[in-house]
């Protein structure tokens, strides 16, 4: 088996800042968080931002500016941009940082698809800021878009005009099946590397299961041209991304997904998680990639060819 590559999202859309005191917010939370997972043996960083007043979720250049080349100048990790920010943000506001920033990598999310965090809202009680609690009630009438437009466009700028690789983010099996028809017309060369999202209300669900059938319906579709990661939201996290590892397959953690590290327990840092599940793959023979080797594995242009 190949070396296993940690990728590490270390703050993101789903989360609102009063679920956790310690989800990095500002310019330089982000950066200490990231630079501290990198160090801990995290080979990719998926970024959002922040806006830093008030921890609402930000497709703004300038909050992101505030921090890559800082995270850049201090780890040598491939950075990932988000090109889904929030299902409450256009294509437009997505994609105007990864535009700018012209990364190695970007995330794509394959289908449209319900996003529903309404049930998370249901575990506080006190609200820090004035948007988190509509932001998370009001996705029970929330529609994350992805259409095959969308998607052939991100392909376009990010992937065919600016040399990005991409984190094909799949949700459920008939994203595969999207990713095989772009693939097929041409927009998609390989070695695809595919994240399989589990634990997301109106996704798949964080069932092993579920795992093992994604698996099977990539190999058909794809056979040796791939490799996959796992990503599970919250307390489903640590049991899928080790059953990843144990199929062969690579590994996310971070407080995007989430913000524990054990039960009852949250994480303080990014560095935590990627600590923990460092410590589980190398108990079960596997060894972790390095940032370099990360990129020859998914054929990336290197970081001195963006615009970071």
């Amino acid at each position: 088996m190949s070396k296993i590559i940690i990728t590490c999202a270390v703050t993101g859309s789903i989360h609102t800042p009063s679920m956790s005191p310690h989800l990095p917010i500002t310019a330089e939370e982000i950066t200490d968080h990231a630079i501290g997972a990198a160090k801990a043996g995290a080979a990719i960083l998926h970024l959002h931002a922040r806006d830093p007043k008030d921890g609402r979720p930000s497709a703004d250049p300038a909050h992101f500016r505030a921090f890559l080349p800082r995270i850049k100048q201090g780890c040598d990790a491939v950075l990932n941009l988000t090109t889904g920010g929030s299902a409450t943000m256009t294509l437009a506001q997505r994609l105007a940082a990864p535009l700018e920033a012209e990364p190695e990598m970007c995330s794509l999310n394959m289908g449209s698809m319900n996003f529903a965090l309404y049930p998370a809202a249901e575990k506080i009680t006190e609200w820090k800021h004035d948007w988190e609690r509509p932001f998370l009630e009001n996705s029970d009438d929330l529609i994350f878009k992805n259409t095959p437009r969308d998607m052939a466009h991100i392909l376009t700028e990010m992937g065919e005009r600016r040399g990005a690789r991409f984190e094909f983010e799949c949700y459920e099996v008939g994203h595969l099946y999207m990713l095989r028809h772009f693939v097929d017309r041409g927009l998609i060369e390989g070695p695809l590397f595919i994240q399989f999202v589990f634990g997301v209300l109106g996704g798949i669900g964080p069932d092993p299961e579920n795992l093992t059938h994604m698996k099977a319906i990539a190999d058909k579709l794809f056979g040796q041209d791939y490799t996959f990661s796992v990503l599970a939201a919250g307390r489903h996290q640590m049991p899928l991304i080790t059953m990843s590892a144990i199929l062969g397959g690579h590994v996310r953690v971070g407080l995007e997904d989430s913000l524990m590290i054990a039960r009852g327990t949250l994480a303080r840092t990014n560095a935590e998680q990627v600590t923990k599940i460092r410590r589980i793959v190398e108990d079960l023979g596997r060894e972790i990639a390095a940032p370099e080797e990360a990129r020859a594995m998914l054929g990336l242009k290197g970081g001195d060819r963006t615009a970071i």
